[in-house]
């Protein structure tokens, strides 16, 4: 089972002998989920013609954008965790349940099991209450939305394990301008990206070594989570490729305003001259 960039377990291992991982989980890329319908979104979008792209207007349609930055966010997230280290495992945007949510990320190593909601606040201000989230003043569902999917994860793997699984929910925020924390939630860790695997590895030891791998190996399969993954592969180069574009027009358009500033005195003179010059 390939979880995270950093670890990978051998299908064949005597240690998974009772438990066969299925590779339609363990190999799935991050993001995958806000990937698949942002595209589905964007290919509605026409494309941008040749002017519009001189002019470095960004291909990404409106209402693909919410799944396009949901998808940075994930990614970011995954970058991040990629970094915790052999004796965890990383599983990403997970298919839950007979509808059509997922679980952005899975965590599973010594310090017990995490379940990881990613939220993409490029920008905006956070404010963290014992009780509720607010972005830019406005209450959010955050708390509620991660709290239910540590209790249904808990559940599952419970269920699979046969015995009781601990889930600690996670929301890791991020590009937030900036992140207030006036009162730390009961249930719920609420963390900055660049804060997760330190605050992982601190954690403590609650799980052996063969009760990882033995969760890991579980949570691995479709089975485990009621719901098996989409049969469409989803085109991550796709979505790279859209990336790339938005990056360009994004420069094309910081080219154009820097040479428009370039151009005031000239045109200030220009206008001087003809003011005062007959």
């Amino acid at each position: 089972m390939a979880v995270s960039e950093t670890h990978t377990i051998d299908p064949g291992s005597d240690a998974l002998n009772e438990h066969t991982v299925s590779p339609s989980l363990g190999l799935r890329q991050p993001a995958t989920s806000v990937i698949a319908e942002c595209l589905r979104v964007q290919a509605t979008v026409p494309s941008n013609t040749a002017v519009q792209r001189f002019f470095g207007v960004s291909p990404l349609g409106r209402e693909a954008e919410p799944w396009y930055v949901g998808a940075l966010g994930e990614l970011e997230v995954a970058r991040r965790l990629a970094g915790l280290g052999p004796e965890w495992y990383v599983l990403h945007s997970v298919p839950v349940g007979s509808g059509a949510s997922d679980l952005d990320h899975v965590v599973i190593g010594p310090g017990g099991v995490f379940t990881i909601n990613t939220k993409h606040h490029r920008g905006q201000n956070v404010w963290v209450g014992a009780k509720r989230i607010l972005v830019n003043g406005q209450r959010t569902d955050h708390l509620r939305n991660a709290a239910y999917e540590g209790k249904r994860t808990s559940k599952l793997l419970s269920v699979s394990a046969r015995m009781l699984v601990d889930v600690t929910p996670i929301i890791a925020i991020v590009g937030a301008r900036r992140m207030t924390v006036r009162e730390r939630p009961y249930t719920v860790a609420v963390l900055r990206d660049f804060e997760l695997v330190g605050w992982l590895q601190r954690h403590p030891v609650t799980l052996t070594a063969e009760q990882v791998q033995q969760l890991a190996s579980l949570a691995a399969q479709p089975a485990t989570w009621k719901r098996m993954p989409e049969t469409e592969a989803v085109d991550h180069d796709a979505f790279d490729r859209l990336r790339r574009d938005i990056e360009r027009a994004r420069r094309r358009r910081v080219l154009w305003v820097t040479l428009g500033i370039a151009a005031l005195p000239f045109a200030a003179m220009a206008i001087y001259s003809a003011t005062f010059w007959p």
